[in-house]
């Protein structure tokens, strides 16, 4: 079961800013959430990797390059369940739920999570399932705001040992120690028996390096 294991948990962050949509402070989330890492005890079993301005041949690049444990993406969504990623000049570029979940289907098999902080991508969550242990996806839009508290507070709990269930939960919290209304908005979906799957990955992954 060791030999199964990513020598390293990889986060992979992807972000998609498009010209012809509203601007998003998509580096302040990412250095969030280095930074959110870099405080928690499991740091060094943990590596952030990050792509900018993605287009949808890049996802499969990043992908094979990384081998993610975690695949996060950020940045639009369509109210129709498409991701909102960019094309070569810059403007946005649709990326249908049936292609995302052929992607997590055929790539890395170290692929574990799937973190889809944009609008509307609940149903993008909802389907990699079929394929992974876990995905979080927002059931409506969301803030520039909620977005980064959300995401470093959830890095922040796993790069601490804690499971994607309490995870999501303290995400959820610190919403409202923030008083961001707006904890209704992401949604959390786990394989039966899936809850515990990163804690073990990093508690192992830490004897391993001692």
């Amino acid at each position: 079961k060791l030999k199964a294991l990513p020598r390293q948990i990889t986060v992979l962050f992807l972000a998609a800013n498009p010209l012809t949509q509203a601007q998003l402070r998509l580096d302040e989330e990412a250095r969030a959430i280095r930074e959110q890492l870099r405080l928690s005890d499991f740091r060094d079993a943990i590596k952030f990797e990050s792509r900018w301005a993605v287009r949808p041949s890049d996802i499969l690049q990043a992908i094979n390059e990384c081998t993610p444990t975690i695949i996060h993406f950020s940045g639009h969504g369509a109210s129709t369940g498409e991701l909102v990623l960019q094309d070569v000049n810059g403007r946005e570029k649709l990326v249908s739920i049936a292609a995302i979940a052929q992607t997590l289907k055929t790539a890395s098999e170290d692929i574990r999570f799937l973190f889809l902080n944009s609008c509307f991508s609940r149903a993008q969550a909802e389907s990699a399932v079929n394929f992974i242990e876990g995905a979080i996806g927002m059931t409506d839009t969301i803030g520039d705001d909620a977005a980064r508290v959300f995401s470093a507070q959830f890095y922040s709990a796993i790069g601490f040992g804690k499971s994607v269930s309490i995870a999501f939960e303290q995400a959820k919290a610190a919403l409202l120690l923030e008083n961001i209304q707006e904890e209704e908005t992401p949604e959390l979906f786990l394989q039966e028996g899936a809850e515990e799957i990163l804690k073990l990955l990093l508690k192992i992954k830490s004897k391993l390096m001692e």
